[in-house]
């Protein structure tokens, strides 16, 4: 069966392109989930995009990958820093879930060098602008792979 992903984008992200691009770059949200749609296809994955500026819309959405996803790229924008709702919904859930941000967040504001999020994430992924969406989706896919592989021996 193939292996599904959520991508899941928290506050402020549905501005992409327009805000702050210096940081944030100038893909706009739609293309980076045209990339990643490439991508899933390229890995033999499938993904679903969902993006909220809600906290608890997030939550929902962590929520109901329990029943059928394989694993969650995150990036919660600024909820990294501020959400233990969103730390309890990931550790609740049973499935991996990768943090990731399009910039540096330990280079940036002090405010931002705290992530409630990460301790209870498989990894997290910063500063590669889109990319770092990409590189958490192939460490998901590839880490179920070899873990399928394993199971199967």
């Amino acid at each position: 069966m193939k292996k599904a992903y959520l991508i899941l984008h928290g506050a402020n992200l549905n501005l992409l392109g327009t805000r702050e691009p210096q940081v944030y770059g100038a893909e706009t949200l739609a293309e980076i989930n045209a990339r990643l749609h490439a991508l899933a296809q390229e890995l033999g994955v499938s993904i679903r995009c969902f993006q909220s500026n809600h906290e608890g819309e997030l939550i929902e959405a962590l929520h109901g990958a329990r029943a059928w996803a394989d694993g969650v790229v995150f990036n919660p924008g600024a909820f990294t820093h501020t959400s233990i709702a969103l730390r309890d919904a990931i550790a609740a859930i049973g499935i991996p879930v990768v943090e990731v941000h399009l910039s540096n967040v330990v280079a940036r504001e002090e405010f931002r060098h705290r992530s409630l999020i990460a301790p209870v994430c498989l990894g997290s992924i910063a500063g590669f602008g889109w990319q770092s969406y990409a590189l958490a989706l192939r460490a998901l896919a590839e880490r179920s792979g070899t873990e399928v592989a394993r199971q199967a021996s």
